[in-house]
């Protein structure tokens, strides 16, 4: 049986975990059944093991076929040392699993349009992936920390420091996944960087333009990261898949993710060289909202189609998925973080579940 590892952690984290699994729990309407595995992470974790990311719960994850994540973060811990803060177990889960590639879909159909900020024309149609690089870059770069400054006009004083880096393997490796993604789309790759101020963007920009010559297919454009960001803005559906490092990937695809017309309504996929993958919404733990029915579970509800796709071997589930929230939002239901319209009804996180389970039952 399909073996699904849940890892809700903390804030709103269980809430939308708890919708996100009463939707995989409809799907033995169509005869999908899985077994689910529960494990602590984040603070909730260090308070009960001392550890964000106990050695328990990274055996858990590895003994699954997929691992469902919920949100982690909490300002309480922020006086700990950088390696036992919540966040921290995001990074760990990633190395653990070998995921290095984040998959960021962001589509909004003409019926849609009117969630996002941008004026309806602008927006309608898109159909945008954002690839990013998970394990390398500036966040991950050695050595880094702080010290004092041991020169310019700012000698003595306290500096702190990371290191930006990438290896030819690592830019290969995602830029494959790019690269195969464009060519099963509509054929076109934008590859993000800053090559005009830094080396590592040379690096990256040489790298993936070496191996367009096994791509003839896909069309590559590159665009400096500032471009690409007014681009985002200005003119969303002249991309069709972006390529970027971890830094730049991670402004880029939250910026992507508003446009929809809120941070909660796009899921990622954490992929990794085999099927198994890490499904997350990527919006933040939303402390001051939580366990009080207001949070938008449609992206970790949207996480569960893309374990489907990528991990789970069964787009058909998928696409009843993603249809029976569409379903719902053309329906007119929204959460407290969407714009609020005549013809709409603003309801709760549970709510919001339920309406997804009926409408996924309703299109069987």
């Amino acid at each position: 049986m399909t073996r699904i590892a849940v890892l809700p952690g903390e804030g709103i984290g269980p809430e939308i975990v708890a919708q996100a699994r009463k939707v995989f729990e409809a799907l033995r309407h169509f005869g999908f059944e899985a077994e689910w595995v529960e494990g602590a992470v984040g603070g909730m974790a260090y308070e009960m093991h001392g550890d964000p990311l106990p050695a328990a719960t990274v055996a858990l994850a590895r003994g699954a076929d997929a691992v469902l994540f919920g949100a982690v973060g909490d300002p309480r811990f922020d006086h700990l040392e950088r390696a036992l803060r919540p966040e921290r177990a995001i990074l760990g889960l990633r190395r653990a699993l070998g995921l290095y590639a984040q998959l960021k879909h962001v589509c909004v159909p003409p019926t849609l349009a009117s969630l996002s900020p941008l004026r309806d024309e602008r927006i309608a149609g898109l159909d945008l992936l954002v690839v990013r690089e998970l394990d390398g870059d500036v966040y991950t770069g050695q050595p880094r920390g702080r010290r004092a400054a041991p020169g310019g006009p700012f000698t003595g004083q306290r500096e702190g420091f990371d290191t930006m880096r990438y290896a030819e393997g690592e830019v290969r490796r995602v830029a494959r996944i790019a690269f195969e993604a464009a060519r099963a789309r509509r054929g076109s790759l934008a590859s993000v960087d800053k090559a005009n101020v830094l080396e590592t963007s040379g690096l990256w920009r040489a790298v993936v333009s070496e191996m367009a010559a096994d791509y003839p297919d896909v069309t590559l454009t590159h665009l400096y990261a500032d471009n690409a960001l007014m681009q985002l803005i200005a003119q969303p559906t002249r991309f069709d898949v972006i390529v970027t490092g971890n830094l730049f990937g991670d402004l880029l695809s939250d910026a992507a993710s508003v446009l929809t017309g809120s941070i909660a309504l796009s899921a990622s996929a954490l992929l990794g060289d085999g099927p198994r993958g890490m499904y997350e919404a990527g919006h933040g733990t939303a402390l001051d909202i939580a366990g009080q029915d207001r949070a938008n579970p449609i992206a970790c509800v949207r996480a569960v189609a893309l374990m489907l796709r990528h991990s789970l071997g069964r787009a058909d589930l998928a696409v009843r998925v993603e249809d029976a929230v569409s379903a719902v939002l053309v329906g007119g239901l929204r959460t407290a973080d969407m714009v609020q319209a005549p013809g709409t009804r603003c309801v709760g996180t549970e709510h919001m579940g339920n309406a997804i389970v009926a409408a996924l039952h309703a299109g069987g």
